[in-house]
């Protein structure tokens, strides 16, 4: 691979690492980028999913102040979000390359657009109750879904899981991103150990992105919520966007 393309994943891994932290929606970034320099559809989700979960932890680690006391919400969804994620991942090496080829473009433009209306939608749910229980027959079920989703398909995935929690866990933003963050980490993990036994991942490419995605987690983790996440939304919702169209018509 061209030393430009390399420098280029680099900058972009970074860059998703923070924008996960900050917004959600990171490796929406990242995955045209892999296709830019020359990656089929699915290398570049594999290696995109791998590539990613070194980002979760820098955010898990910039996060600790807000992840304290908050122990039986992670382990409370950590089994169905294991269980989702495997299922996920393992469907994506079972269906034959061309069904994700068919639907990738599709994934792309929900996740895309779901990244765009999530203001409307935190002002839809509303603000929870304060010091009310989580609604775990709620909880639960969804982040099931959103971690099938993950292990199938990363894009987006720090946007249905912040929906998700904002709608059936009452807390302050700050701590269910937090949570977010590590429920993503579980996912990523459970869709890296599976891609590395029989996925086509790009074992270079990821040795690379691996450690940038870490540097931009913690430095978003650290950022959150001094800077405006709007300008990052807009910006990922129109590569993504771009992306989708291009696979539809390419």
């Amino acid at each position: 691979m061209p030393a430009v393309h390399l420098a280029l994943l680099a900058i972009v891994a970074i860059l998703s690492g923070m924008i996960n932290a900050l917004a959600g929606g990171g490796s929406l970034l990242l995955f045209p980028t892999l296709l830019a320099v020359g990656f089929p559809p699915l290398a570049a989700n594999v290696t995109n999913s791998v590539a990613q979960c070194p980002g979760y932890v820098g955010f898990a680690l910039g996060s600790r102040r807000e992840l304290s006391g908050q122990l039986g919400r992670v382990l409370s969804t950590a089994g169905v979000a294991i269980v989702g994620a495997l299922g996920g991942s393992l469907l994506l090496l079972v269906l034959p390359a061309k069904v994700f080829d068919a639907v990738v473009p599709a994934l792309v433009a929900l996740a895309s657009l779901l990244l765009g209306v999530q203001p409307w939608l935190d002002r839809w749910i509303g603000k929870p109750a304060s010091g009310a229980p989580d609604r775990r027959s709620v909880l639960l079920p969804a982040v099931f879904l959103a971690a099938v989703y993950g292990g199938y398909f990363g894009g987006a995935l720090g946007v249905l899981l912040i929906a998700v929690l904002t709608l059936a866990a009452h807390d302050d933003l700050r701590r269910l991103n937090a949570v977010k963050g590590a429920l993503s980490l579980i996912i990523s993990v459970v869709s890296a150990v599976v891609f590395a036994i029989g996925a086509p991942v790009d074992w270079l490419a990821a040795a690379l992105l691996a450690p940038a995605t870490l540097v931009g987690g913690y430095i978003g983790a650290q950022l959150a919520g001094r800077l405006s996440a709007a300008l990052l939304r807009a910006a990922v919702v129109v590569v993504g966007l771009a992306v989708s169209i291009y696979l539809f018509v390419r």
